[in-house]
């Protein structure tokens, strides 16, 4: 979705232009723990919440990696992209 961004303020006009939002995704990882559950971006191993079920966790990772996201933007850095490569590799056990 677009967002505005301010531009300037002159003669008590206000310029704004449109940028248009990147939509990136990033890879969970959830994991079952005795008070519910853990999440995490495996890309990004600092965004990491628990929730007493899955779907709680979810909402709160999601909020975490939305929070993230908008620290590095405010500090001016890039969040990790995803450029790694993910596979399922089969073991007996």
């Amino acid at each position: 979705m677009p967002r505005d961004t301010l531009k300037a303020v002159t003669n008590g006009s206000i310029l704004f232009s449109r940028e248009a939002a990147m939509t990136s995704f990033f890879a969970a990882k959830y994991v079952p723990i005795d008070s519910g559950y853990m999440g995490q971006i495996v890309e990004w191993p600092e965004v990491v919440t628990e929730g007493s079920t899955i779907e709680e966790c979810r909402a709160m990772l999601e909020d975490a990696l939305r929070e993230m996201v908008a620290a590095y933007a405010d500090l001016k850095k890039e969040p990790p992209l995803r450029k790694a490569m993910f596979e399922q590799i089969p073991v007996e056990i």
